[in-house]
């Protein structure tokens, strides 16, 4: 596994010095610097939709089992931290913001749950997102040969989370459990299956209510909304502005195209790729293309890598905690 991480890292790394190398790394800082004082604003910028993705999660969590909402916008914080940064397939900060919700004393079938409906919302509205930026292809009369192909990746990526929708809501977790019983051989499996029993009706008891699940969802629309401002301040600031419209476009193809390449941890040299190509559609040079897509990254890493310190400092408190409480005697 570790071999397949280190692969595709390398692949990343590759393809985003070629892309750079390509294009010409003194022509790309150059790009870069026009930005000057606004990458502080820039990179500041993230904190707005930061908090949407936050609410969008409260919302999800009912009122006996909330914590402050700052508490909450400091996991978030984490978990988006460990996305972007480790190779973790884009998935191993959800996990980590389920353990510290537990360890803040929210049970841990509530925890999980919270977490599979905020993941399931997020590529949710990440996919109506990506087909609102298709329809703008549509309205600037650009791109039409690709419009056909990229609408039927989203419609049947959307099927795929339809139908993983259905797949929480038929008692997905206790399911899988009760195949790995099968497999082990091991009546040891019992209690995990009756924690996964009670994954899935906390999983169900959320999709219920209908209401938060629709605000929940409303939320984290507008994040993915929010999101389009950084590219227009970027853009703003690189000398080469754009239409909002415009910038709603570059964000949510941008991300949809980030999306496609998981396996490589940050989607390194992808995420470059497509924004030279969606930029070339605006008649946006190569150079600026990649230089927003950089100062993504250095907004990734300004973020990232206090949040991961951060992490770090909390789960080492814990181990030395617990490493310094006497071992009971029986």
């Amino acid at each position: 596994m570790k071999k397949t991480v280190y692969f595709f890292w390398a692949v990343g790394f590759v393809l985003l010095a070629f892309l750079i190398g390509h294009q010409g790394a003194a022509d790309v800082a150059s790009a870069i610097a026009v930005a000057g004082w606004g990458l502080p604003l820039v990179v500041a910028y993230r904190l707005v939709p930061m908090l949407a993705d936050t609410i969008s999660w409260q919302t999800l969590l009912p009122h006996s089992h909330r914590r402050p909402f700052s508490e909450l916008l400091w996991m978030r914080w984490i978990g988006d931290a460990i996305n972007t940064l480790l190779p973790v397939a884009q998935v191993g900060g959800e996990l980590v913001r389920a353990r510290l919700l537990n360890k803040a004393g929210i049970p841990g079938a509530w925890a999980g749950a919270s977490i599979v409906v905020d993941l399931t919302t997020g590529v949710l509205m990440q996919m109506i997102f990506a087909l609102t930026g298709v329809g703008l292809l549509l309205y600037f009369g650009i791109g039409a040969d690709a419009v056909f192909g990229i609408t039927l990746a989203i419609c049947v990526f959307i099927l795929l989370i339809f139908g993983f929708y259905l797949a929480q809501s038929g008692g997905m977790f206790l399911s899988l459990s009760r195949v790995l019983e099968r497999l082990a051989e091991d009546r040891d499996w019992l209690s995990q299956l009756t924690t996964a029993a009670m994954l899935d009706r906390t999983v169900a008891r959320m999709y219920r209510r209908r209401v938060r699940f629709i605000k929940a969802c409303a939320w984290r629309f507008l994040t993915w909304m929010l999101g389009a401002g950084e590219v227009w301040l970027a853009m703003c600031f690189l000398g080469y502005p754009v239409s909002i419209l415009e910038a709603i476009m570059l964000e949510s193809l941008g991300n949809a195209i980030r999306s496609t390449a998981f396996l490589i941890p940050g989607a390194l040299g992808v995420q470059e790729g497509g924004y030279i190509l969606l930029g070339s559609f605006l008649g946006i040079g190569a150079e600026t293309a990649l230089a927003l897509s950089l100062i993504k990254r250095v907004r990734e890493l300004v973020w990232g890598i206090p949040g991961l310190i951060s992490w770090q400092l909390v789960e080492g408190r814990r181990f030395f905690k617990g490493a310094a409480e006497p071992a009971s005697v029986d």
